[in-house]
């Protein structure tokens, strides 16, 4: 399939050429649709692709009334068995589960489960309970359940576990997320650059926003956005260290770049986003071979997705990786910054 900003332009257009290799979904509603769906576009930020009407049923939207994608739509090879499997993990999420005995429950082999379900979800079994883990335990943390009574539900076990698997993403505890991340102080600045403005937010820990516009404004209200709860003030002169390094970046002088960040995510975003430190500065690298690099081929689309939710332009190089094709593929910040940023890499 073609990353997700292809399938995006897809969905523009309402190209009905494309129904059929795809659906998207859409977050707000809770439905997915045809590429060629009448209704109204929805916002970037809230849609998911799926390769068929199966995999958007499994991650829980339901069909579009309107557009019917179901309809002539073949069954994904092992979709049975992944539903079974996915149902399982559910009722399960806080008990300890085997892949062996996941297997037997659905009635199929360890090895075949384990490929069936990565193929087709882009994740382990594993690392799908985990997710369902995490979430109840935000979910949990949001309603006001103790944290405590939160962990032991969501079958962590101890404290320390919550630590090491940070459901809550890396930096920010159990506490702040209970806390809607009250209490964290931010501090950003806006300076120029030869691409455009360059906004610089960081926390007493590290960089957490790095982010490239046209104006001010609009930088300011998309990092309030990004961190609603915290205590965010514009302070010229801030990080200047960080700064001169990210300017000098921008403009080529300055190869290397190793600061330090704050930032939440998932344990996938972070596996990309340290694969994509280690392309060598003048080089890219495809959206399919990141995936195969972090042991996730059939991940392409979700590893475009981490790319396009980098909180840390530069630091974390998510421009460095293209289509297979060689076309430049999206970019969160504009297609000819990332085109230029390429042409200062490569002199």
């Amino acid at each position: 399939m073609s990353t997700d900003e292809g399938l995006w332009r897809a969905v523009l257009a309402r190209d009905a050429r494309s129904d059929g290799r795809f659906v998207y979904a859409v977050r707000s509603t809770g439905v997915y649709c045809r590429p060629s769906c009448p209704s109204r576009r929805p916002k970037r930020d809230s849609v998911r692709f799926f390769e068929g009407p199966d995999l958007a049923e499994v991650a829980g939207f339901r069909e579009c009334r309107r557009c019917r994608p179901r309809a002539g739509a073949p069954p994904a090879p092992g979709i049975d068995h992944v539903r079974k499997a996915t149902a399982f993990i559910a009722s399960h999420a806080d008990e300890p589960i085997t892949l062996a005995a996941l297997a037997s429950h659905v009635g199929t082999s360890p090895f075949h489960l384990q490929r069936t379900f990565s193929r087709l979800l882009g994740i382990s079994p594993r690392a799908y309970q985990d997710a369902l883990r995490a979430q109840r335990f935000r979910r949990d943390l949001r309603t006001g359940k103790p944290l405590t009574g939160a962990i032991y539900d969501a079958g962590y076990g101890s404290s320390s576990r919550v630590y090491e698997r940070r459901p809550t993403g890396r930096g920010i505890t159990p506490a702040q997320y209970q806390r809607g991340a009250k209490g964290t102080s931010i501090a950003f600045t806006i300076v120029p650059s030869s691409l455009g403005r360059l906004l610089v937010a960081g926390t007493e820990k590290g960089l957490c926003s790095v982010k490239l516009g046209d104006r001010d404004a609009e930088l300011e209200q998309d990092l309030r956005a990004e961190y609603p709860s915290a205590t965010i003030e514009r302070e010229r002169g801030a990080f200047a260290d960080w700064v001169r390094a990210l300017v000098a970046h921008v403009d080529g002088g300055a190869a290397a770049i190793d600061l330090p960040l704050d930032v939440t995510a998932t344990a996938f975003q972070w596996k990309v986003w340290r694969h994509l430190q280690s392309i060598p500065y003048g080089e890219t690298r495809s959206y399919g071979e990141v995936a195969k690099a972090i042991g996730a081929p059939r991940a392409t689309r979700a590893v475009a997705r981490a790319c396009a939710t980098n909180h840390v332009c530069l630091v974390i190089p998510c421009h460095r990786v293209v289509e297979k094709s060689g076309g430049l593929g999206g970019y969160r910040w504009g297609v000819e910054r990332k085109r230029r940023l390429l042409q200062n890499e490569k002199q």
